[in-house]
């Protein structure tokens, strides 16, 4: 039997009302494969801080690491890491906060662009 998860899908909308980070914990691996996850590019960082701004919608998977990313100008702050989903909205700049070095599949829309 299926069974659905609601609150994701309301932070999924949430997104789209303002340039919020969406988090997907641990998908399936169905859903990693209906992506092509493995086939993006790849791209690491050694533990820091770093001042980032999205030209286009940003889609990446988390192979390892952990972060904390600061929202500018906002007091919103999103933690995610290893076996993570995340979407960045175009336009949104943040700051990461890397504890442990980043290993991340990643993919921008060119829709957004």
């Amino acid at each position: 039997m299926a069974t659905s998860s609601s609150k994701q899908g309301a932070m999924e909308i949430d997104a789209t009302r303002s340039l919020a980070i969406t988090v997907e914990r641990n998908p399936p691996e169905a859903r990693l494969l209906e992506l092509g996850i493995k086939s993006w590019p790849k791209w690491g960082c050694p533990p820091g801080k770093f001042p980032l701004k999205f030209d286009a919608q940003e889609t990446c998977y988390l192979l390892k690491g952990r972060v904390k990313a600061s929202v500018k100008g906002s007091s919103e702050c999103v933690e995610f890491g290893a076996r993570d989903l995340v979407i960045f909205p175009k336009g949104l700049s943040c700051t990461w906060d890397v504890s442990v070095a980043v290993d991340k599949h990643y993919k921008f829309d060119s829709s957004s662009s």
